[in-house]
């Protein structure tokens, strides 16, 4: 196959949002301050977990060990706490009959693959660029380049459901679909692209119809 498709993880395949707002909370609980709002927590979602812990305020010098106590917490009931989002399977199920498939999140990957294997889909995916991976992640183009090293003479598509998604899918120069499925505002999305799918299956479904 000469085209390969790379998804997002968080609002693109699955649905941790519980997992990551009680493993925000948990955190800042154990170091005496009280968490901030689920509501205020979800929209950081996408974003590396320092800048997060940083934009709720947490101060520069204790970000460290609150992503440290996150991750703790995170490791012990992210396989539980998160699930396929709907038609996600028949995403990849189809994405995988017509490309070949990798993955660029800003999860961590070591946990990202557990999740994967436990949902029983991480066979599909060739490669998968965490943000341990990397220098610069997402809006950066660097998670997409190393992820393309992994294929040679391929169509790249990019699907994702924040802007961040899109930007670094425009900065490292391929398509992209953006989704409503996940937790960029649509108002936000059709300021980076004006190739939206109200999910992954649509669309994977869009950019096999591209393709034909």
């Amino acid at each position: 196959m000469n085209r390969v498709i790379l998804f997002d993880l968080d609002g693109t395949l699955i649905d941790s949002t519980d997992a990551i707002v009680q493993s925000f909370g948990v955190a800042f609980e154990h170091f005496g301050s009280p968490s901030p709002s689920r509501v205020d927590i979800i929209s950081h979602i996408g974003h590396p977990l320092d800048y997060m812990f940083k934009e709720l305020g947490v101060e520069p010098n204790k970000i460290d060990e609150h992503v440290a106590r996150y991750k703790q917490n995170y490791q012990l009931i992210s396989k539980e706490m998160t699930s396929l989002l709907p038609d996600a399977f028949e995403a990849i199920e189809l994405a995988s009959k017509h490309a070949r498939l990798g993955v660029v999140t800003t999860k961590t990957g070591s946990y990202s693959r557990i999740i994967l294997e436990h949902l029983g889909v991480m066979s599909y995916f060739e490669t998968l660029i965490g943000r341990e991976d990397v220098v610069s992640p997402k809006p950066h183009p660097e998670p997409i380049f190393k992820a393309m090293k992994h294929f040679e003479n391929a169509e790249f598509w990019m699907i994702g459901d924040t802007t961040m998604d899109i930007d670094s899918a425009n900065s490292a120069g391929i398509n992209s679909v953006a989704v409503l499925c996940g937790y960029g505002a649509k108002n936000e999305l059709e300021k980076a692209t004006n190739n939206i799918s109200k999910n992954s299956l649509e669309a994977v479904k869009k950019i096999i119809l591209i393709n034909l």
